[in-house]
């Protein structure tokens, strides 16, 4: 079965977008005048995207704003706007996402979908193609082109040059061979550049070998051509990785009953555990998307510790999700669909709880860590994993409760002997005046916060050279002691430096505390 792709192009995004705003008048408002968006480019104001009556006026992108203003004196010109266009084009592409998982920018102002697949759901290519062109334009979209064929660069060339539409299977080159050589997306030199040697059509391009044009304008103008007559194919890399797991509700009228809305979503979490059970696999992660009529899309993510596909379970957290929610969840006119992603699955066995009631205990505890992460976010619940690292700051580092196990395991004491790490570090460490019997000795006394320590026993040195791949390695060499003092504290100590005769003494800090 060959891939179908839907492309979508707005020639008037940039004006659209205003329109929506507010900044320009909605047609109908009053006279209309034609708008235009400029820039500077080589040191001139040009056009960059003009509005449907500026188009019916004969303006055109590149058109200087001087000889546009010639031409119709009325013109209304605006600074152009590139990163606010982008942002709505990721917003539309986010809207979009209500028909396929697979959408990405199609540069300029266009979307392509991965239809494969999943168009049956709206009633085949031309529903769906219907569908599209209609929710588009109740969000404010004038001039919506689109386009169906096998690969995205004959949807991309048959939306923007052609009379849009559906392509059927393997028909690519027999439709678009009569569409001019700026099909093809290069460049405006290389388009100057077919169209003086006679070239003006695809069609006058493959009849030409191959090789011949490789030669004279580039490997990369075949490519092009091959894959906008539909003779090869090429992945598109969506804006979003597709999920493992997927199961979504559509609705023939917008749904706007708030009171069901958690019923309608606990369904969606029991068909997702029995998918997940089926393959015997738990998610680590769930996207709750609210699809609005209106093109506003709102994501709502709840996070596990561990693998999960207990619908009870996750159902208390999309409450706690909703009960915590600053921006409250507004339905607006109703929701087009409703979609359950879990986008990180892993291996799931069925559990067999012990005889000690442990496993009891741990499912408690990794249940409540869920909740305080759903209710005060994830990274203000940490919990402390190990690194591999001998440098006692860097053994650990806090991580947040639902982030994956490290690889790395804690370093464990020898049997009968304590740890040979302190539960307290102090960072930084704390300077100290201590006595040793030796130079290179442990410390026989130790003076700190103005308290004197008498050494009863001790351990060392325990020599923890720097890291030197890492910057700031010239940090000195440390020979680390564990010493219980007479009153049986236990202090971990380090010196740096050593005892030499024209030298500056060595220095003691104090760096943990052993319970």
């Amino acid at each position: 079965m060959p891939r179908r792709y839907l492309a979508l192009w707005f020639p008037f995004l940039a004006t659209d977008r205003l329109r929506r705003t507010g900044a320009i008048p909605a047609f109908g408002a009053r006279a209309e005048k034609a708008h235009v968006l400029v820039e500077v480019q080589h040191n001139t104001l040009r056009l960059v995207d003009c509005d449907r009556r500026a188009v019916e006026l004969g303006l055109t992108r590149g058109m200087t704003l001087a000889d546009a203003r010639a031409r119709n004196p009325d013109l209304v010109a605006r600074e152009a706007e590139p990163q606010a266009d982008n942002a709505f084009l990721e917003a539309l592409a986010a809207f979009c996402d209500r028909f396929t998982p697979l959408v990405a920018l199609d540069e300029a102002h266009g979307l392509m979908l991965d239809i494969t697949g999943c168009a049956h759901l709206f009633g085949g290519e031309k529903g769906l193609g219907t569908l599209a062109g209609h929710s588009m334009r109740r969000i404010g979209l004038s001039g919506l082109r689109a386009a169906i064929a096998c690969t995205p660069d004959a949807a991309r060339a048959w939306a923007r040059h052609g009379d849009g539409g559906i392509v059927p299977p393997g028909h690519e080159e027999a439709w678009l061979r009569l569409l001019p050589v700026a099909a093809l997306d290069t460049d405006a030199e290389t388009v100057i550049a077919l169209t003086r040697a006679g070239l003006k059509t695809l069609a006058d391009l493959a009849e030409r070998p191959s090789e011949t044009l490789s030669a004279r304008f580039g490997e990369e103008l075949t490519v092009k051509l091959r894959r906008t007559l539909g003779r090869e194919d090429r992945r598109m890399t969506p804006l979003r990785p597709p999920p493992d797991c997927v199961v979504e509700r559509h609705f023939a009228e917008p749904f706007a009953d708030a009171a069901s809305l958690e019923a309608v979503v606990a369904r969606l979490i029991g068909e997702a555990a029995r998918v997940l059970e089926a393959r015997g696999e738990g998610g680590r992660l769930f996207e709750i998307g609210f699809f609005r009529s209106d093109g506003a899309v709102r994501r709502l993510p709840i996070e596990t510790g561990r693998p999960s596909r207990d619908a009870k379970a996750l159902l208390r957290l999309y409450r706690e999700r909703i009960e915590t929610l600053a921006d409250p969840l507004d339905p607006g006119f109703g929701f087009d669909a409703i979609r359950l992603a879990v986008p990180v699955c892993e291996p799931l066995n069925t559990q067999q709880h012990s005889l000690d009631g442990r496993a009891v205990e741990e499912e408690a505890v990794a249940d409540l860590v869920d909740r305080l992460v759903t209710r005060f976010g994830r990274d203000r619940v940490l919990r402390f994993a190990a690194q591999d690292s001998h440098h006692p700051v860097r053994a650990a580092k806090a991580l947040s409760a639902a982030a994956p196990l490290s690889e790395a395991a804690w370093l464990k004491p020898e049997p009968q002997e304590p740890p040979a790490r302190p539960l307290q570090l102090f960072e930084p460490p704390q300077p100290v005046e201590a006595i040793a019997e030796v130079p290179d000795g442990p410390p026989i006394r130790f003076r700190w916060r103005r308290l004197t320590h008498d050494v009863a026993r001790a351990e060392g040195p325990e020599r923890i050279a720097p890291e030197w791949w890492r910057d700031g390695s010239d940090e000195p060499m440390r020979d680390y002691y564990r010493v219980e003092d007479a009153q049986g504290r236990r202090f971990w100590l380090y010196r740096t430096g050593f005892y030499e005769a024209d030298g500056a003494p060595p220095r003691w800090f104090l760096h943990g505390l052993f319970a």
